[in-house]
């Protein structure tokens, strides 16, 4: 099995030392929950008390060139989101066997029919998306001939040449490694006549090395309450004052500016003043218990701020069911407020549907002249069997049309995917987890972290489950990243802390609004950074695994 064996460089020289770490951890401490970088706390829970979120000391190093190949790949996978979300045909075949044994998703597909039966109210949808990737290091000579075989992670760098007793030529043909070296062209005789007409015997040796390249590698894309770009927004300042009080204001230059939050809410004002109706509200479907609230309420105080003259409620699926109507046009009203554009941040999980109250309340959004955020079609498209199905050979077509560049952009980053249905080769796959069961993930059709089931465990799901109920999930190959160096500070956490080996998830935000036939709007808008213990499988900061973190963009 690879492992992870690189260590991207620290943006400090590590370890600190005991006194000025624990100085700067207590002012990290106190800058985070003064400026919202906060959450409540689940295991003890208080709508009056405040936690600063996990958060890593110092930012982690991320490679310059693939920070900004994410960043330029961005609206393009938007556009694809797009146009997967408005391909019902593609949508309903791709999730048909999923939809059979899987009730969260058998329950948004019924919505789904019955707004295309009725005719969808609203042409117009609204795409706030997050990609997750992670680097990929490939690690040592087991890897070889699969990186070959997915257009090679690693690449060979020359050492030196040599001219004169290249040696261990005997070794030839049984060396694994001279064999390699000699199928690339590195090793061989030349017969070269000079001027004078004498002839030169070149018996030459290039020596090589390993280049252990990282590039990014796609986990997922969000397409419903895609968190985090409120608080990530303050994770670059944070990480400069902390920066600056440890001595490092020159290296200021490297952590990239972020407008996550201004971005995401410039896009729902946007299609706010799309609907022409200035009494109207944006609506933040939210949670009944939030823990997350910083985050949240950053998107409502900025769009206050900003568009004092827009206002924004908040209300649970439960409320909306008891107090939801449509109007004579179709408009959505919720008590006494209407509202033309609705944000989700819950529903993305069967427990956010207590009874048919909730489910009727989304019915009703989606029949509503709203522009949602997801619609109903942008929810299924950012389903995992969606992104299996999307990494099938030719199918980016289908949505791409013959743009070979864009095709081969957008596969660079995926990774393996492997559909478990039997009709598509499901038990192939299941074989293939069986033998190396460490190098694949099990997901589900969820989200918000917490119900991927990884190696070891994966022999025990695999047999538990009918082969009709292995149609609910996808397999994915695990993506090996290179290891960073650094402080994980957690509410009640040790003091100091430790130092530790993390592992890094780079989130780009994206925003598109658009019908069928015509996108209005395009952008890449933002990004956050997800920092994990290297020895941790989840990494979501909500869920309690990972921590926040910011990028420190290294050459």
């Amino acid at each position: 099995m690879c492992t992870p064996s690189k260590t991207l460089q620290s943006c400090v020289p590590f370890p600190l030392d005991d006194a000025v770490l624990q100085e700067v951890v207590e002012k990290a401490k106190d800058w985070a929950i003064m400026h919202g970088a906060a959450m409540r706390s689940k295991q003890d829970f208080n709508p009056d008390v405040l936690l600063f979120a996990p958060f890593i000391l110092t930012p982690s190093s991320f490679p310059r060139k693939e920070f900004q190949k994410a960043v330029e790949l961005q609206p393009l996978l938007n556009e694809l989101i797009h146009a997967v979300a408005h391909d019902s045909q593609f949508l309903l075949a791709t999730l048909s066997s999923t939809e059979k044994v899987d009730e969260f998703t058998r329950a948004l597909i019924a919505i789904y029919r019955t707004v295309l039966d009725e005719g969808i109210a609203q042409p117009l949808s609204l795409g706030l998306l997050r990609s997750d990737l992670m680097l990929e290091t490939r690690c040592d000579n087991d890897c070889g001939e699969r990186a070959r075989a997915i257009n090679a992670y690693c690449c060979w760098k020359q050492v030196e040449i040599n001219t004169i007793a290249s040696g261990f030529g005997h070794l030839g043909p049984s060396s694994k490694y001279l064999q390699r070296l000699d199928s690339n062209g590195t090793a061989g005789l030349r017969l070269t006549v000079t001027a004078k007409n004498t002839i030169t015997l070149a018996l030459l040796r290039s020596d090589y090395l390993p280049n252990f390249s990282d590039t990014i590698k796609q986990v997922e894309i969000n397409t419903i309450a895609s968190s985090f770009g409120g608080i990530s927004t303050i994770m670059t300042p944070m990480h400069s004052y902390i920066l600056s009080e440890l001595g490092h204001r020159e290296k200021l230059v490297n952590l990239p500016d972020n407008k996550a939050l201004s971005g995401l809410c410039d896009a729902m004002v946007e299609a706010w003043k799309l609907q022409a109706r200035p009494s109207a509200a944006i609506l933040f479907v939210v949670e009944n218990v939030t823990y997350n609230i910083c985050d949240q309420r950053f998107h409502e105080f900025y769009i206050r701020e900003t568009y004092p003259h827009v206002a924004v409620v908040r209300r649970t699926l439960t409320q909306i069911g008891e107090q939801g109507r449509l109007g004579p046009g179709k408009e959505l009203l919720v008590g006494d407020v209407e509202a033309s554009v609705v944000y989700f941040r819950a529903g993305y999980e069967p427990g956010h549907y207590f009874g048919a109250g909730e489910w009727d309340a989304r019915l009703l959004i989606e029949r509503s002249v709203a522009i949602k955020c997801p619609s109903i079609q942008y929810h299924l498209a950012g389903t995992k069997k969606v992104q299996q199905a999307l990494a099938k050979p030719d199918v980016l077509r289908r949505f791409v049309g013959d743009d070979a560049p864009k095709i081969e952009a957008i596969r660079d980053i995926f990774t393996g995917l492997y559909s478990l249905d039997r009709e598509e080769g499901g038990d192939e796959a299941v074989a293939l987890a069986l033998a190396d069961p460490e190098r694949y993930v099990l997901k589900p059709q969820r989200e918000g972290g917490g119900n991927n089931v990884y190696g070891a465990d994966i022999p025990a799901a695999l047999q538990a489950m009918s082969s009709a109920e292995r149609s609910a999930w996808i397999l994915m190959e695990r993506i090996f990243p290179p290891l960073s160096t650094g402080y994980m500070v957690r509410p009640n956490g040790p003091v100091p802390p430790p130092l530790v080996q993390l592992v890094s998830e780079l989130g780009i935000f994206g925003a598109i609004i658009g019908s069928k036939d015509k996108v209005l709007y395009n952008k890449q808008i933002g990004h956050m950074l997800r920092t994990k213990l290297s020895s941790s499988n989840e990494g979501g900061v909500a869920a309690g695994s990972g921590a926040l973190d910011s990028p420190y963009l290294i050459d």
